[in-house]
């Protein structure tokens, strides 16, 4: 009875084309990657600065603000970002290996009035001598021709003691009385050093209303600048991440205006828009040029941001003299995909304003008095 048995099983084992060698389980359970982790910290008038994290490896987070459930195609976190509006914030995480995470949702209602101020750096200096930028808000690109445009400063970090850069002698500082300096300086020949610095990584937004006020170096070679890149540069490149020009100034050969245009005692700044890609690529470009302006006295240069638009404004948050849509410059439009970081810079020489020459002064010397950003 026993070998009759043991003889059936064989058979039947055998009837599928093949002996089966051993059980088998059911497939391993996929473990899900950790739900991201949000802290906030405070900035003005009931706004947030809000950062996201997540414990698994290799892990990315991605996330909307509009209550709408997130998906890999959703906004990629990048770095903290400003909350100054009522919204509900949703994440997950997806890393390979695992199951998308579970969502982490956050309500935030902080209910603030339009044209309200809700962050600023005001370059404040209590000291009794010049002192460097805020690391916790400024980071530096650093280098020779570091980021493009055949510019011929070396773009120096604070403290830097890479030649030519001199820790004696920074290109970024904050003098006694709340004056941000970015210090163009020509050390020997035509080696040239400067600064550019970026919130990249420490701080950005998405809508609002953001200016600075400043008073730009005007001589030949002198490229000074106000302006923002998306977070997203990192994953995909210029132009597709989106550059929002506030504000540019030269005073060179490659003037915008046409030969006879510019009468005497006119000058002018720029607001710009750029994105797409390589094979279509989205400009646009409106100066800025008043009868009596002049870029060496102190002015407000800003920018007013919404969904679908771009206004940039001299002076007065009325007085917009550029306005921009996906209708008047064309898609790609990149400007509603995710928070963007701020850019403060003195470029010297490049493809647009020209090499100095022996009119230029130094250093050249942009100031900004402060940076601020309101609710729309």
């Amino acid at each position: 009875m026993f070998a009759v048995i043991v003889l059936a099983s064989t058979l039947m084992c055998g009837c599928g084309g093949g002996m089966n060698t051993g059980s088998q389980g059911p497939p391993p359970e996929q473990n899900a990657a950790a739900p991201p982790t949000l802290t906030t910290a405070t900035a003005q008038n009931g706004a947030s600065i809000v950062s996201l994290s997540d414990s698994t490896s290799g892990a990315t987070i991605y996330y909307t603000l509009d209550g709408t459930a997130p998906t890999t195609t959703s906004m990629q976190y990048f770095a903290p970002f400003l909350v100054s509006s009522n919204m509900t914030l949703k994440a997950i995480a997806s890393a390979p290996g695992y199951l998308n995470s579970t969502v982490l949702s956050k309500d935030f209602a902080p209910n603030i009035a339009s044209g309200t101020l809700v962050w600023s750096d005001e370059f404040a200096n209590s000291s009794s001598g010049n002192v460097l930028p805020d690391a916790k808000v400024w980071t530096y690109d650093t280098g020779f021709q570091c980021c493009g445009n055949n510019e011929l400063e070396t773009y120096c970090a604070a403290g830097s003691a890479t030649a030519p850069c001199d820790p004696a002698n920074p290109n970024a500082q904050i003098d006694t009385s709340g004056i941000l300096h970015i210090i163009g300086r020509k050390t020997t020949g035509t080696t040239y050093t400067s600064a550019r610095l970026k919130t990249q990584g420490v701080f950005s937004f998405l809508y609002g209303r953001v200016e600075a006020r400043m008073k730009l170096p005007e001589s030949q070679g002198m490229w000074p600048a106000f302006w923002l890149l998306g977070n997203n540069i990192t994953t995909v490149s210029w132009p597709a991440c989106g550059e929002l020009d506030v504000m540019e100034h030269i005073n060179g050969s490659n003037s915008p205006f046409s030969v006879g245009e510019k009468p005497p005692g006119y000058d002018w700044v720029a607001g710009s828009v750029h994105g797409g890609s390589t094979s279509k690529h989205l400009d646009g470009t409106q100066r800025y040029n008043p009868s009596g302006f002049s870029t060496a006295a102190w002015h407000t240069y800003g920018m007013i941001w919404t969904k679908g638009q771009i206004q940039f404004y001299v002076d007065d948050p009325q007085n917009v003299y550029a306005t921009f849509t996906p209708a008047s410059v064309g898609n790609p439009w990149p400007f509603d995909a995710g928070p963007q970081f701020i850019i403060l810079n003195l470029a010297i020489g490049g493809d647009w304003p020209g090499s100095p020459d022996a009119t230029t002064v130094f250093p050249g010397d942009l100031q900004v008095d402060y940076v601020r950003i309101y609710t729309n």
